[in-house]
């Protein structure tokens, strides 16, 4: 991310954003946000994980608010593994569009809902 000290930060900027674990770990990378237009909440991240250069990589959603920025790792820092995210519900083939599979995926995490 370019500038960490602002409040505010572009949708630019978090593509492409390292997540790791507590453990410092490397999870994954932020690969794009899905954002609710009617609240103007992040619903998620999705994050890429494996792959190479690109190819082959899985991606899979990750509840926005599991993430925190750490301005001394240069990324997001969060308590879930690797495990964690790719063992959540397989998604859909529209990532905006089953409310079913959005809260399959937020109990699987125990966590509330961004809609809630």
């Amino acid at each position: 991310m370019t500038d960490t000290t602002g409040t505010l930060v572009s949708s630019a900027d978090v593509n492409g954003t390292a997540v790791y674990g507590r453990d410092g770990s490397h999870i994954g990378a932020i690969d794009h946000l899905m954002i609710d237009k009617l609240s103007g909440k992040v619903a998620y991240a999705v994050m890429g994980f494996g792959g190479f250069l690109g190819l082959g990589e899985e991606h899979l959603p990750v509840p926005w608010h599991t993430l925190t920025y750490d301005t001394a790792m240069g990324g997001f820092v969060t308590d879930l593994t690797e495990a964690q995210v790719t063992g959540a519900p397989a998604r859909t083939n529209n990532w905006d569009r089953d409310r079913d599979w959005e809260t399959r995926t937020y109990d699987y995490y125990g966590i509330a809902p961004y809609w809630i």
